[in-house]
């Protein structure tokens, strides 16, 4: 049975990481296309970083993600924190309210963004993404931190009222040092999601800002360049870090 297990799962991740690497094999093919590999090249590469339009598009989706993971974060630390402190009775309803957005469609909250902002009068831009992504990345964020406050022995948060601590020197002291690890990996689960997110982008991003995942569906409906190839390889490769820099950082964390 156990040997059945390793297998499936050899196979499971097979099936999710080949087509990747086969991919960004292909950012180094010296052809112009996927349908043969004449050759190793840079070219692509080569290409890409000489795409300004491109280029200015990676670093507008990264500096959305890090900022509106960041909002986010904060707001949705917050956030658990409220709900775990609530009444019983209305922490259910809260949990009812914020799983509802995790599994409600993405175009539905495109959309509805989308009329949000329009209805107001707003202007559809970077700030329009931005808050979109910050709205959806919350919900992500609480379920992350829930848990962890669940196993807090609330003894040490009682202990610290008993020797007079406020309730701003006990968050800073006892609960959010306490919270740290959950925090940071609700920071990159949120910040994952604004990467690679799509359906809800496309509803509201405007025409003077653009992300990856909107411009390179953009640019599929012409034939995909292997421009494209190239700068997944790169986002792989750094997705990569990011996951080692998650798993030391966590690790640093639960070891204090």
């Amino acid at each position: 049975m156990k040997k059945f297990a390793s297998t499936y799962l050899a196979l499971v991740f097979l099936l999710l990481y080949l087509p990747i690497f086969y991919l960004i094999a292909y950012a180094f093919n010296s052809g112009d296309d996927m349908n043969k590999f004449t050759g190793f090249s840079l070219t692509h590469f080569q290409a890409m970083f000489g795409d300004s339009r491109l280029m200015l598009i990676l670093v507008q989706t990264f500096f959305l993600a890090f900022l509106s993971s960041l909002l986010a974060t904060a707001i949705g630390t917050f956030g658990a924190i409220y709900i775990y402190q609530a009444r019983k009775k209305w922490q259910g309803l809260f949990l009812g309210l914020n799983n509802i957005l995790m599994v409600a469609p993405d175009v539905m909250i495109g959309a509805s963004f989308l009329i949000l902002f329009t209805v107001a009068g707003f202007q559809l831009g970077f700030v329009s993404v931005l808050a979109s992504h910050v709205a959806f990345s919350i919900p992500i964020v609480v379920l992350m931190i829930l848990p962890r406050l669940q196993e807090m022995n609330d003894d040490m948060i009682k202990a610290a009222y008993d020797l007079g601590a406020s309730q701003p020197q006990m968050l800073k002291e006892i609960m959010l040092p306490y919270l740290t690890p959950a925090i940071i990996a609700g920071y990159f689960m949120a910040f994952t999601y604004s990467l690679d997110d799509f359906a809800v982008t496309f509803f509201v991003t405007g025409n003077g800002f653009s992300t990856l995942s909107v411009e390179i569906y953009s640019r599929a409906r012409q034939g995909i360049s292997l421009e494209i190839n190239a700068l997944s390889a790169l986002v792989f490769l750094f997705s990569i870090f990011l996951v080692i820099g998650y798993y030391f950082i966590s690790r640093e964390k639960e070891a204090e």
